[in-house]
């Protein structure tokens, strides 16, 4: 079995073993704390420093339509930074309206997570940035050789990769084209009134939210969704305990060829979950109470009431965090050449 996914059954089984055995309701909000901790201010790599300029150049492609075989698509077309991230749709729309398998997971937070794609075939924020351009179904340029091509076609990009990889005695090339992208996700963090609390601040969060947080950890949730993403840094077989029903996706058993990980998905985070709809690797969960009461009862075994489903869903709600309209006001792009590949509607 993939070391990875190894982890994920032997991580659920230590939170299990460690969850907190208290008596009374009162206590378990601070019992169960430890398994989370508050948004870092910004996500660092030791492979891509993260430096204004790289920054604002990744800003720009991240908004740039001309990096689409159409010039009609750019990142924030299905991860839109307005709209924490997303686009709220069940499946993107990509290249000639042309729809994949899965939903558009949101950005924010991403750089957190343990890889990225619901599959995690990209190990880094870096790494998937160069996906999507390419692929026919999504932003549908030919080849890498074509990005490039915008890109030197356009003095001030040229100008601009040249500031922010200063080192590099040939800085436009694809490698940091998606550099540029990951330095300006690195600091997609919403900050929320959660953090406050976990910082110490008890009056962050209202007593029905920390009720929510009771029933939350107690239920089983916290058992995957944890840590400062509340989620987001493990795989899980989706029907754990009961088989998902009508489930065709196979998850990351396609990407690792092996049988055990069969229907294993990452671990969503659940920050900004309200805004984030519709749920699942699908989009097929439209609304986040049933989202709640199916993942009980197919991951965890347990049928809850309404109450309780309530009670989760109002801790939730406390993690919304607040989007930093500074950083992700759209920029301004540097304009085209006669040199400039045109859209291509093929």
């Amino acid at each position: 079995m993939h070391t990875k996914s190894i982890l994920t059954l032997a991580g659920i089984a230590a939170f299990s073993a460690v969850a907190p055995q208290v008596s009374h309701a009162a206590d378990l909000t601070e019992a169960y704390l430890p398994m989370f901790q508050p948004l870092p201010s910004e996500v660092r790599a030791p492979d891509n420093e993260l430096t204004e300029d790289k920054i604002a150049l990744g800003r720009q492609l991240f908004f740039d339509k001309r990096f689409s075989k159409n010039h009609d698509i750019s990142c924030n077309s299905c991860h839109n930074v307005a709209k924490y991230g997303t686009d709220n749709a069940p499946t993107s729309s990509g290249h000639k309206g042309q729809h994949g398998g899965r939903s558009a997971p949101t950005v924010y937070h991403a750089a957190l997570h343990i890889a990225q794609f619901w599959d995690g075939r990209a190990p880094t924020v870096e790494e998937q940035a160069k996906g999507p351009v390419l692929n026919p179904i999504e932003m549908a340029m030919p080849d890498k050789e074509t990005v490039l091509k915008v890109i030197n076609s356009i003095p001030d990009y040229v100008a601009s990769f040249k500031k922010a990889f200063p080192g590099d005695a040939n800085p436009v090339n694809y490698d940091n084209f998606g550099k540029a992208i990951g330095a300006f996700e690195r600091k997609l963090l919403t900050p929320s009134r959660w953090d406050d609390f976990l910082k110490g601040k008890k009056d962050a969060l209202t007593e029905e939210e920390r009720k929510g947080f009771n029933e939350f950890a107690t239920v089983g949730c916290a058992n995957c969704h944890n840590g400062v993403g509340v989620g987001g840094h493990l795989y899980q077989k989706l029907g754990l305990v009961k088989p998902w029903p009508n489930l065709k996706d196979n998850g990351r058993a396609d990407i690792t060829k092996n049988e055990q990980e069969k229907h294993f998905f990452k671990v969503p985070s659940l920050r900004n979950i309200t805004e984030t709809g519709p749920f699942l690797h699908d989009g097929s969960v439209e609304k986040l109470g049933d989202m709640v009461k199916l993942m009980a009862e197919h991951q965890l075994g347990k049928t809850i009431t309404d109450d309780q489903c309530s009670l989760i869903v109002t801790f939730l709600k406390s993690l919304k965090g607040n989007l930093p309209q500074d950083y992700i006001k759209e920029p301004t792009l540097p304009a085209s050449t006669d040199a400039t590949p045109k859209p291509d509607p093929s």
